[in-house]
C-alpha cells in the first residue's frame, strides 16, 4: 500500500470531506475507541461531523481495567454493527484496535496519535527509544494501581485546547489500570488490513517520531496535523475527514493492495 504524508490544516481537508459521505459504494459504521485517561465523549466533536453525512457512529466506553476487558468492550460494539466497520482508536485505544480489529467486520483502521504495536511489544517498552512524554511526568496512583492525569497535565495533553476543555476533560477522565501498559496483542490486525494514521505533530503524550514510526511501519495513508494529543477535539473537522476518506476507500484498498 502507498504511503502517502500530509501537513495539512483543517481547511485544507474540508474540500476532501466529499468523499466521505456515506453512501451504497461506502462503509457506514464507524466504531470509535478512547484512549487511557479519557472517554468516549472525547469524540464529542467528531460524531455530529460523521453522523450528518451519514454515518451509523458508535463510541466505545472502555472500562481500562484491563487490555482483555478493553478489548472485550470494543468487540460488543463490533458485535451489535449491520455491516462492515472502520474501526478508529486514540492513543492506548491503538492497542486495542490493533487486536480487534481482526474481527471480519473491520474492513479499515484509523490510528489518531495513536500506539500501533507489533507481536511482542508493549507500549511501556515501545516509549523508551523517545524523549520521555511531559504528559506523564507525574502520573496520580491509587492503591488499587489505577492512574489518572492531574489538570496541569491535560493543559499538556490539550496543550491547543481552551484551558476550559482541557480542565473538562480532566474531569471526565475514565482511570486506566497501570497494567494494561504492559499487556501485548495476539492480533496484528494492520497487517492484513488497510490503515490510516493521523499524527499530532505538537503531541505531549506520545512522541509524534514515535507516531511518525508507528504510520510508517504499517504503511499507513498518513495525515499530519499541528495538533495537541487530542486532534479529534481541537481539529474534529480534520479528524473526521480522514475517517470519511478511510471508509470511501477501505474496501477499493482492500481490494486492490496486498497484505503488509
Amino acid at each position: 500500500m502507498r504511503t502517502t504524508v500530509r501537513l495539512v490544516s483543517i481547511a485544507s481537508l474540508l474540500g476532501v470531506a466529499l468523499v466521505g459521505v456515506a453512501s451504497a459504494q461506502g462503509i457506514h459504521n464507524i466504531v470509535l475507541v478512547h484512549g487511557a485517561f479519557a472517554d468516549g465523549s472525547s469524540w464529542g466533536k467528531v460524531i455530529p461531523i460523521l453522523q450528518a453525512k451519514g454515518y451509523h457512529v458508535t463510541a466505545v466506553q472502555n472500562p481500562c481495567t484491563s487490555f482483555a476487558d478493553d478489548v472485550a468492550a470494543t468487540q460488543r460494539a463490533l458485535d451489535l454493527q449491520d455491516g462492515p466497520v472502520i474501526l478508529v482508536g486514540h492513543s492506548w485505544a491503538g492497542v486495542v484496535i490493533t487486536e480487534a480489529g481482526a474481527d471480519p467486520k473491520v474492513r479499515g483502521l484509523v490510528y489518531v496519535a495513536a500506539f500501533a504495536p507489533d507481536q511482542g511489544e508493549t507500549v511501556g517498552e515501545l516509549g523508551k527509544a523517545y524523549p520521555p512524554p511531559p504528559v506523564l511526568a507525574a502520573p496520580i496512583a491509587d492503591k488499587q494501581g489505577f492512574l489518572t492525569l492531574g489538570p496541569d497535565a491535560f493543559e499538556k495533553f490539550g496543550s491547543d485546547l481552551p484551558k476550559a476543555d482541557a480542565h473538562l476533560a480532566a474531569a471526565v477522565q475514565v482511570p486506566i489500570n497501570a497494567s494494561a501498559f504492559g499487556a501485548q496483542v495476539s492480533n496484528v490486525s494492520w497487517k492484513t488490513k488497510p490503515t490510516w494514521y493521523v499524527v499530532s505533530a505538537l503531541d505531549q503524550a506520545i512522541a509524534p517520531d514515535e507516531e511518525r514510526f508507528f504510520a510508517k511501519r504499517m504503511k499507513a495513508t498518513t495525515t499530519e496535523l499541528r495538533a495537541s494529543h487530542v486532534s479529534m477535539l481541537s481539529q474534529p473537522k480534520a479528524v473526521a475527514a480522514v475517517i470519511m476518506q478511510a471508509a470511501a476507500r477501505a474496501e477499493v484498498v482492500s481490494d486492490a493492495a496486498p497484505a503488509h
